[in-house]
């Protein structure tokens, strides 16, 4: 089999412009890997595939297997995306772009193959699953992050009594700032997120009743 370096050049290109539309979105979410990362993904996968299905064919005359090599690649992808998951406390963030980088490999491989259409259609498939889909998690599926602020007595022990109460209404918190006040009280910044069944007042409620919290606001 043979290929001319102009078809070389389109499924290189068009390679790069789908991997390059996924990576779009996964740059503006601010994610680890993006527009550059998703853009070699599929730009190597479509190098591999071509070098696989062409460069050696016709060497072996016949016996040779063009999906061996680029069999690697579906498997080689995953420590890529290994790389991105990440545990904050008891979540797990990354998930997301482990699984594009993993869809763009197969989409480069498409491409590689001159399966043009079928990589067109996964690309617009993704992009719409991952900005679309993301909009209607946030809207309606998944909660929601809040910003909690708490005016405690700076004593031992009082960061333990505030996040006994979040557990309790399974609250999951991203990230604390603690500062000192002129009054001896320490004012307490929470990054929240609620579960969407959860009773934002009766989780100030409780903290307002547990000794030592003074006051506590959403933002």
């Amino acid at each position: 089999m043979h290929i001319t370096n102009i078809e070389i050049a389109i499924r290189l290109i068009l390679a790069l412009v789908l991997g390059g539309l996924i990576g779009l979105e996964r740059e503006s979410m601010g994610r680890p890997a993006g527009f550059r990362t998703h853009i070699l993904v599929s730009l190597g996968s479509a190098l591999i595939m071509i070098v696989s299905a062409y460069a050696f064919s016709d060497f072996m005359m016949g016996r040779y297997d063009p999906g061996r090599i680029a069999a690697q690649v579906v498997s080689g992808i995953g420590f890529l995306g290994a790389g991105t998951i990440m545990r904050e406390g008891a979540n797990i963030r990354g998930l997301t772009t482990a699984a594009s980088l993993w869809t763009v490999a197969g989409i480069g491989l498409t491409v590689g193959c001159g399966f043009y259409f079928a990589a067109i259609l996964a690309t617009i498939l993704v992009v719409a699953t991952l900005v679309l889909l993301n909009k209607l998690e946030w809207g309606y599926l998944t909660s929601k992050h809040e910003i909690l602020t708490l005016l405690i007595q700076d004593t031992p022990g009082q960061l333990a009594r505030v996040f006994a109460v979040l557990a309790k209404h399974e609250v999951n918190v991203f990230n604390v700032e603690l500062s000192s006040e002129d009054t001896g009280d320490a004012k307490l910044n929470l990054e929240i997120e609620l579960a969407p069944k959860a009773s934002r007042v009766k989780i100030i409620d409780e903290l307002v009743s547990t000794p030592g919290i003074r006051r506590a606001s959403y933002k």
